[in-house]
C-alpha cells in the first residue's frame, strides 16, 4: 500500500471543496507514477496532476483529480467530510 493516510486539515477541506484536490500520506520511495496508478485503481478516478514534497520526514502528495473524478467523494468514502 502506497497511499498510507488522508490529510485532514482546514486548508486541505478547502482544497477538496475549491480546487478538486487530496492531499496524501504517500510512503517515502514511492514514485509519482506509482502512487498515480494507486489512487486510479484504488478510487476509480483520474488523476491530472501531482506534486510531491517532504516535510516532518514525510513524503506529501496532493493529488489535483480530473473534473469528472469530484475529490469531495474521495473524502466522503475516507470519512474525511
Amino acid at each position: 500500500m502506497i497511499l498510507l493516510e488522508p490529510v485532514t486539515s482546514e486548508k486541505v477541506l478547502r482544497m477538496i471543496e475549491l480546487e478538486n484536490k487530496i492531499v496524501f500520506v504517500v510512503k517515502r520511495n514511492a514514485k509519482k507514477k506509482e502512487i498515480k496508478e494507486e489512487l486510479e485503481k484504488t478510487f476509480k478516478s483520474k488523476v491530472e496532476s501531482m506534486n510531491t514534497y517532504i516535510k516532518d520526514n514525510k513524503k506529501i502528495a496532493m493529488i489535483k483529480l480530473k473534473k469528472g473524478s469530484p475529490a469531495i467523494e474521495i473524502a466522503t468514502k475516507l470519512g474525511i467530510m
